[in-house]
């Protein structure tokens, strides 16, 4: 006989929902089964009709108890598994078959069905169940066979800043306008305003003389129109955190249940874009941006306080932890804008707001700060992994700025002209490419390893599992990599001389691109050669307004000059895909089944998806890649 637990990834409400992950899943790993549910999806986004039947609440928390499939179940301590039996047997037709399930908690089942027949039943939690089957046929001998049913539930945490949140990637994306949308800049002359796509359904007015208004009444005017932006924002499974079930995290967590029929995973997403060890982990932080409705605490919860609660009320500790932390201690959001940010009015604001640090400020955090905050985030950590940071598997990051394994992008407006002051210099770029590459992922992988002239009390059980098989990879998909398979609207729209928006500002109020196709034709989730977000996807797919800007950054009205810089930049600019967070989980996979000693799935033989009709072939399976 065969059993499996049915909708075994216990955040998911709809058993359709895991099952449409299972047959993807079988194109064999994640990376292939992010490009098939996209392929069905148009490139529009598969998470956008699975993020509405979560185990959370609308803020983005977890729910005490939850509806699956029908049946009400504790989320953390199920008493409960549904799952599926059927006889797997040779038996002629017309074969009936005799069950009997047997434990110490429930009475005694038995049923005669054909054995051609499923049994669909639920099995206490923490006993065996015995199953016990006689295969009746009609003529011949009767074959019998018996099978202990014990669910192992998998309490696994993610933990961590945006790359393990799975920022730059809404479950339901940003709708655009085809109309533009007014921006004002700093700038006191003709150009001192322009125009991009805004947001669908926004009723308000576009233009940026609205916003500098102000006669009676349109004070009242410009919140209600702010009020009505907001609505139409991309949706989060957590706003706050800009946490998305594209993460890698939350993906490899979904692959071990999809590959170990006889488990079940209970999954705690706790990752938030911003996150700090001191901020983040073991502080609360200020949050990225409300939740389209319901109300807005303003803040998020420190993570590991978190943890603790909920293993207080599961009564066990974490068999599996994801984390990915360390870029935003040493500023890497001010690396970025260093980068991209011209010497303008806008880098002169954004580096006094900390948008803007040098290479070598970053490298004094790294060097000063970071190990002595590691230090305590290993202490915070050990009690809720039983003692053994081996249970801690740390993903490091992928350096954003290759176009192969020694090359760092030539720069240029390419991917960056959403905003009139972006432009990533070569002169800029090199030494934080370099600086990425040289200092900080050694330095990374030191601290979560418990590497040389790295202060452990143990290592034996302080060194974190570490996981980097990625970067390679990464290396080949960094920001500046284009291919002629990339989807259509990005080799016709995203120009690579930096001209992708009308400028005549006659023409721009009613169609802000220069090229002949609509906002809406761009396909955030489509495959692409790049694996991370530049700022025109940021803007494209999630046109982020964030909350708790430093005082000196905010916007007085939803026009204002710094919403051009942080729309463009909070929303995953240098951020994975989601194909690259599917390749981020697929090179965690194998560490997490040696720490939790799973079976490695049986090989699969894989290939390039077959092109859809009008639809280019993935980026891996045509021409090459290219600058």
């Amino acid at each position: 006989m065969q059993w499996e637990v049915q909708n075994r990834f216990r955040l998911f409400r709809a058993a359709e929902d895991f099952q449409r992950q299972v047959t993807a899943q079988r194109a064999g790993g994640v990376l292939q089964a992010e490009r098939l549910l996209e392929r069905d999806a148009d490139g529009r986004g598969w998470a956008r009709t699975t993020v509405d039947r979560l185990c959370l609440d609308a803020a983005g928390h977890l729910v005490e108890t939850c509806t699956r499939d029908g049946e009400r179940e504790s989320y953390l301590k199920p008493a409960d598994y549904p799952v599926r039996i059927t006889f797997a047997g040779a038996a002629p037709p017309g074969t009936t078959c005799a069950w009997t399930l047997q434990n110490n908690t429930d009475a005694k089942q038995e049923l005669t069905i054909g054995c051609e027949e499923e049994i669909t039943t639920r099995v206490p939690a923490g006993v065996v169940t015995r199953v016990v089957v006689d295969a009746i046929p009609k003529d011949g001998p009767v074959q019998h066979a018996e099978a202990d049913i014990r669910v192992r539930d998998l309490l696994i945490a993610g933990l961590g800043d945006s790359i393990a949140a799975g920022e730059g990637n809404p479950d339901k994306p940003i709708a655009l306008s085809e109309e533009g949308f007014c921006f004002r800049r700093f700038l006191g002359t003709s150009n001192s305003q322009y125009y991009r796509p805004g947001r669908a359904g926004f009723r308000g007015d576009k233009s940026c003389e609205a916003a500098a208004d102000t006669t009676p009444g349109a004070a009242a005017t410009s919140t209600a129109a702010t009020q009505d932006w907001q609505r139409h924002g991309a949706r989060w499974m957590n706003a706050a955190c800009h946490a998305s079930l594209y993460g890698y995290q939350m993906r490899a967590a979904l692959a071990l249940a999809v590959e170990n029929p006889q488990i079940a995973v209970t999954y705690v997403p706790l990752a938030c874009s911003g996150a700090t060890i001191a901020e983040g982990l073991l502080g609360s932080q200020t949050a990225r941006e409300c939740p389209l409705q319901g109300s807005c605490a303003g803040s998020s919860p420190a993570q590991v306080r978190q943890l603790e609660g909920i293993v207080r009320r599961a009564g066990r500790s974490v068999d599996l932890m994801f984390l990915t932390i360390g870029a935003n201690d040493i500023k890497f959001a001010g690396l970025v804008g260093n980068v991209i940010i011209e010497d303008t009015a806008e880098r002169q604001l954004s580096r006094r707001g900390d948008l803007v640090i040098s290479p070598q400020e970053s490298d004094d955090i790294l060097r000063k700060t970071l190990p002595a905050s590691f230090v305590k985030l290993r202490t915070a950590l050990k009690p809720l992994v039983g003692g053994n940071l081996r249970r801690v598997v740390y993903v490091s990051y992928g350096n954003p700025a290759l176009q192969n394994a020694d090359t760092v992008c030539s720069g240029g407006r390419d991917g960056f002209d959403v905003h009139p002051a972006l432009d990533a210099k070569p002169e800029r770029l090199q030494p934080v490419a370099t600086f990425v590459s040289e200092r900080f992922l050694p330095a990374v992988k030191a601290l979560a390893t418990c590497g040389a002239g790295i202060l452990c009390n143990d290592k034996a059980s302080e060194s974190m599992s570490f996981v980097d098989a990625h970067q390679p990879a990464f290396a080949e998909h960094g920001f500046c990599v284009r291919a002629d398979t990339d989807p259509a609207f990005d080799r016709k729209c995203f120009s690579q001389t930096g001209d992708s928006f009308e400028e005549d500002q006659t023409v721009a109020p009613d169609g802000p691109l220069a090229c002949d196709m609509r906002a809406s034709d761009y396909r955030p989730y489509a495959s692409r050669a790049r694996w991370v977000r530049t700022a025109n996807d940021s803007y494209f797919t999630a046109m982020t307004y964030p909350q708790g800007l430093p005082a000196l950054l905010k916007p007085r009205d939803i026009h204002d000059a710094m919403w051009g810089i942080v729309s463009a930049l909070y929303g995953g600019a240098i951020h994975p895909t989601a194909e690259g967070h599917a390749a981020m989980a697929d090179a965690a996979l194998p560490m997490a089944r040696a720490v939790l000693d799973l079976p490695t799935p049986p090989d699969v033989t894989t290939a390039p998806l077959a092109p859809a009709a009008n639809t280019p072939p993935s980026p891996d399976a045509a021409a090459p890649a290219h600058q």
